[in-house]
């Protein structure tokens, strides 16, 4: 016969409310409480019923996650970790790819289709903060990224003037002071490249140096191709960088690409960081410093809020503004050797 809540609740000596809220996921639960749940879980080989759970609340069991582009290895790498923790709640994720268009972007916060899932996480590149407000229904929704939501919904992100400071700040620190910015995207609406230009101009001028707008390469995109061009134009600029902070990974590994194929030693000649601690710069020649964001606490977190939406509708909770910690990976590129 299979095991019922109330019989993990009697070998873990806890009631069944705490059984029930180990097994979504949801309430505080003490850690060991939790571990002593679980324990008994596995013990009994409980499996909650989790179409029968969902149909009596009247929930699908799935959650949407919005981004903007599935090819992206930052995108990818997040989204892989977000499956993986969905999974545990025994959620469904259904991914859906915006490439950053605004009408791709508000046709999913508008739930257009019907109620087919019951969250949304979404990481918008387009919609502004007055097209984000308002925007509320009743599917929870959590926004990862820069755009501000004005209360309307959770929100979970980095620190993106914190962390292009502390990048900026890393070059200057081995004597660079030609120090070039790659990945400024004035066509978009996109915080990200703000807040990052934002940053990285900060750290200039505690340091006495005003920025150049020579110095400062807008992108359309922030692939490779993108990386790769803007590193061509500055090296045949009058006065080359000696540094490069790059806003994404993708554009340092294409920065580091064309430099390295034109003769120009990295680092000694020119220091290279990027952002986003993808894995391919692990494995870049030589390796890529780089700006890495908790993308498994981005996930977590992110899960986390839409649970306690969906699983407490009419909580009192004003939405949370939560800032993930990262930290920057000094390898090779930037003067690290060995």
């Amino acid at each position: 016969m299979s095991s019922r809540l109330k019989d993990v609740a009697a070998l873990a000596g806890v009631s069944t409310r705490t059984v029930s809220n180990v097994v979504s996921g949801t309430g505080a639960v003490a850690e060991e409480t939790r571990a002593r749940v679980q324990s008994a879980l596995d013990e009994l080989g409980y499996r909650p019923n989790v179409a029968a759970r969902n149909l009596r609340a009247g929930r699908t069991g799935l959650i949407g996650l919005a981004i903007p582009e599935l090819h992206s290895p930052y995108f990818g790498e997040l989204a892989g970790m977000i499956v993986e923790a969905a999974q545990q709640r025994s959620w469904t994720v259904v991914i859906d790819q915006t490439f950053g268009d605004r009408e791709a972007e508000r046709r999913l916060l508008e739930g257009t289709g019907g109620r087919l899932v019951d969250g949304l996480i979404i990481s918008p590149w387009a919609l502004g903060p007055e097209e984000l407000t308002g925007r509320a229904r009743d599917v929870p929704v959590v926004l990862l990224g820069e755009q501000q939501a004005h209360g309307v919904a959770d929100r979970v992100a980095v620190d993106n003037v914190l962390a292009a400071d502390e990048a900026t700040t890393h070059l200057l620190s081995t004597g660079r002071r030609r120090v070039a910015a790659i990945g400024v995207q004035p066509h978009l609406r996109n915080e990200t490249a703000r807040q990052r230009l934002s940053g990285y101009r900060q750290a200039l001028r505690r340091a006495g140096l005003p920025p150049e707008p020579a110095l400062e390469r807008s992108v359309t995109t922030l692939h490779r191709k993108d990386g790769a061009e803007a590193m061509s134009a500055l090296l045949e600029s009058d006065e080359r960088p000696d540094a490069v902070f790059a806003f994404s990974d993708e554009l340092a590994l294409g920065a580091l690409h064309v430099a390295v194929e034109r003769g120009v030693r990295v680092p000694e000649d020119l220091a290279v960081v990027g952002f986003d601690g993808i894995e391919d710069g692990r494995y870049a020649n030589p390796s890529l410093t780089t700006v890495v964001p908790d993308k498994q606490q981005i996930a977590e977190r992110a899960l986390q809020c839409l649970a306690d939406r969906i699983y407490s509708p009419a909580s009192t909770v004003p939405p949370l503004d939560i800032v993930i910690p990262h930290h920057l990976d000094i390898r090779a590129s930037s003067g690290r050797t060995g």
